[in-house]
């Protein structure tokens, strides 16, 4: 069936009026009831069709809709009483607004003479229309009457598209032509505002075909049903679930209190604010009994209307709301509060606040509700509910959906406010665990970065630079399995023990041999449950400047990356090695000699590792991040992390540590052979205090002759052949190395009264900054620093 323009329907009669009371349209239903062809009415006053004796009033400037009855000028001079439907056209495209008048010509058989109709009433009791195959309509009966607020015996013989220019209407009888032509049941859901309501009433309109004796369609009973409990239901059930999968879709407090308003306007409010009590009045934790005044932080609001101009309170501002207040008074007793202009009451709880008082006066606030969000036996805030939009004030529907959805979002807040917390101590034990900065040494420049995980929670990864004897240095990257306190606590004592294991000079692969046996016994420490075990990867790097020699050994670590001066950088071939807690395993080292100006990059694997790409992939973004050319080693770590983590979050903590090698010059190191003749100390003596003349040193020369006099004749006396002292200084340190090639350690004692010896090592240690022994393959070696700032000064 093809589609017919309504206005050109004959069998009513339409015509246009715009504002200035001038006819614009007149089709030919309106030539047959008055007898003016089109030609001489349009654009002449539509007041001239009015008889002198009209009995009836046309539509007013402020009406939308108008019903009545018209006495009409004919043609021929005699008086027509029509009774016309006029609605207001909006403007559309910038043209002005125009009224359509509507009359029928043809009225049809009455309801009760026409057995389409009569079948149709006794076939449903609900608000009913009946349109014939030309969708004009035929009968209506008293409920549907009422709907519309017109007189069911005038309105027969118009379309649904002349009761007014709602676009249901139009889509009314776009379904009505539809079931026409395929004789198939359609529904339509729509809202609608009955005639003397303020409030839209959701409908079901079942659009159901008519047909005769010979199964032929030959009308549309159209049947409205009021399912507006039902409906609402479904919108409760609707922002229930909603709230459920877009409230604590992270754990920040802020942006969870952001989703509860969110989620709220405009489905429950028009305006929606979310304050939080302030932890730091309450030790850091929410309160479980609350007393006013109240102190609350705004978090969270959002408004229908653009840059929520309702609000009295920036987010982030601290207000205290008395006794007497709806926050107050809704976190004192749990319950929520519903105020109402309707009431009387709204105006007495804003008492205490003229700002908030001269805004619902200046928007229209006409109710707001108050819920206390709570969670855990423990109170976190109040959110409030204000309408000022719709017209509507809260019900106790509402209410119980207000505290359904505050409910969930509440336990989301007390989530995140618990995670947040966790996490904040966590990264305070964790940064009071890392290097707060990187000791200066002669032996590397050094420059770091840490990153902690943005969401899984802060690991335990760590890094450190350890100063060794002989100016050597060990640098360290490790990485705990897990995340959280736990994890932090574990590299906490996994760092000290390395960095006791580096005081006692312990190669690479031993180093990592004792640190495993610590993990295996944490872990057997942690509990019998697989979550007590321990796990953790490390690599050790041991660099000395007088030989420029490097050895280095790893736990399941990612092996670093060293950048020649001159040449690309470069994955260093290191053995893996298993990682820490397996236990029973060897640790093999490698050894390689550096250039001076090399840099060695030790990192953790949250810096190569994503979702995004496999670890090759990372690495090979590393290198090449590390091959630009860089002003300094900080800035070569920032473009490092922009790099690989453009968006600065890292799903992993990520620890990196960069240290560019350094030489010392041979002229600022002395070596002797000593042979084992007590009779030698003085002349050995004598060449120690010529060599520190020539380097300009004489400051010291006191204390480093007593210091060498001493380890020179222990090991004569109490070590092993050969016997060898080196000298080594440099800006800020002289140090005094002994060697010999016994395996004896000295130990440190007081000498009695009476004791002729026993006081070198006593007088080494008050005279130095420090000093110490390692063990070497060849025996060991007595060292002590003295410093040389310290003298100057």
């Amino acid at each position: 069936m093809s589609p017919v323009n309504p206005f050109d329907d004959a069998a009513t009669a339409r015509a246009v009026v715009d504002g200035s009371g001038t006819l614009r349209e007149w089709n030919e239903g309106a030539r047959l009831l008055l007898g003016h062809p089109a030609a001489e009415v349009v654009g002449r006053p539509a007041a001239d069709l009015l008889a002198d004796d009209r009995d009836g009033t046309p539509p007013g400037s402020d009406d939308d809709r108008w019903n009545g009855t018209l006495a009409l000028r004919h043609r021929d001079g005699h008086t027509v009483s029509v009774w016309v439907l006029a609605h207001r056209r909006p403007a559309s495209d910038g043209a002005p607004a125009t009224w359509l008048a509507v009359t029928p010509l043809e009225s049809g058989p009455r309801p009760e003479d026409d057995p389409l109709v009569r079948a149709a009433l006794t076939q449903s009791p609900c608000a009913m229309m009946i349109f014939d195959d030309r969708l004009l309509l035929r009968g209506v009966n008293d409920a549907m009457a009422r709907l519309m607020g017109l007189p069911p015996d005038r309105v027969r013989g118009l379309r649904a598209t002349d009761f007014g220019d709602r676009p249901q209407n139009a889509e009314l009888e776009r379904r009505m032509r539809r079931v026409l032509a395929t004789g198939r049941r359609h529904d339509m859901q729509t809202r609608l505002k009955a005639v003397g309501e303020s409030r839209a009433h959701a409908w079901n309109a079942r659009i159901a075909p008519l047909t005769d004796a010979d199964g032929r369609v030959c009308g549309v009973c159209v049947s409205a049903h009021d399912f507006t409990e039902q409906h609402r239901a479904r919108e409760r059930l609707q922002l229930v679930n909603e709230a459920s999968v877009r409230i604590g879709t992270t754990l920040d407090v802020t942006r969870t209190a952001q989703e509860l308003a969110d989620v709220c306007v405009p489905a429950l409010a028009d305006f929606v604010s979310v304050d939080l009590l302030d932890p730091w009045e309450h030790g850091g934790e929410p309160a479980t009994v609350v007393e006013p005044p109240v102190g609350l932080r705004r978090t969270a609001h959002r408004s229908v209307t653009e840059d929520c101009p309702q609000t009295v309170a920036e987010t982030g501002r601290l207000d205290v709301y008395p006794a007497g207040s709806p926050q107050a008074e809704c976190l004192l007793s749990g319950q929520a509060i519903v105020a109402s202009v309707a009431y009387g009451d709204l105006e007495r709880w804003l008492r205490w606040d003229p700002v908030r008082l001269r805004r619902v006066e200046e928007y229209g606030i006409h109710s707001t509700m108050s819920v206390p969000l709570q969670a855990r036996g423990t109170t976190l805030g109040v959110a409030v509910f204000t309408r000022f939009r719709r017209p509507d004030p809260f019900t106790h529907d509402d209410v119980l959906l207000a505290e359904e959805v505050s409910a969930r979002a509440a336990v989301c807040i007390d989530n995140a406010r618990r995670y947040s917390r966790e996490r904040e101590a966590t990264l305070t034990l964790q940064r009071s665990l890392l290097p707060r900065w990187l000791p200066p040494t002669a032996a590397v420049q050094a420059a770091s970065r840490y990153l902690p995980a943005a969401r899984s929670g802060v690991g335990g990864d760590w890094f450190d630079v350890i100063p060794l004897s002989g100016m050597r240095v060990a640098m360290v990257a490790g990485d705990v399995v897990g995340h959280g306190i736990p994890a932090s606590a574990t590299m906490g004592r996994l760092r000290t023990a390395v960095r006791t294991l580096a005081d006692i000079d312990l190669t690479p692969d031993e180093l990592l041999t004792h640190l495993d046996d610590l993990v295996v016994r944490l872990s057997e420490e942690s509990g019998d449950d697989r979550a007590g075990e321990v796990g953790a990867t490390c690599l050790y790097v041991v660099y000395d400047p007088v030989s420029r020699h490097c050895s280095m050994a790893r736990a399941g670590h990612p092996a670093p990356v060293l950048i020649p001066p001159d040449g690309p950088p470069e994955l260093v071939a290191l053995p893996s090695g298993p990682p820490l807690g397996v236990g029973g395993l060897p640790f093999e080292s490698a050894e390689m000699e550096l250039r001076e100006g090399s840099v060695l990059a030790l990192y953790t694997d949250g810096l190569v590792e994503s979702r995004d790409r496999d670890t090759d992939a990372g690495q090979a973004l590393l290198r090449e991040a590390l091959a630009a050319p860089a002003d300094s080693l900080d800035a070569a770590c920032d473009r490092v992390l922009h790099t690989l983590l453009p968006s600065g979050d890292a799903a992993d903590d990520v620890a990196l540590l960069l240290a560019r090698t350094r030489g010392l010059p041979a002229g600022q190191v002395a070596t002797w052979d000593i042979p084992a003749d007590p009779a030698l100390v003085a002349p050995v003596r004598k060449q120690v205090l010529d060599r520190l003349s020539d380097w300009n040193l004489l400051e010291a020369t006191f204390t480093a002759e007593l210091v060498v006099s001493e380890l020179v004749t222990n090991a004569i006396r109490y070590g092993s052949p050969p016997i060898r002292l080196r000298l080594i200084h440099d800006t800020a340190t002289l140090i005094c190395e002994v060697s010999d090639t016994s395996h004896t350690a000295p130990h440190l004692r007081r000498a009695r009264t009476w004791d002729e010896g026993g006081r070198g090592l006593l007088l080494v240690a008050q005279l130095t900054q420090r000093w110490g022994s390692r063990h070497t393959t060849e025996g060991k070696t007595i060292w002590a620093e003295l410093g040389l700032l310290d003298d100057a000064e």
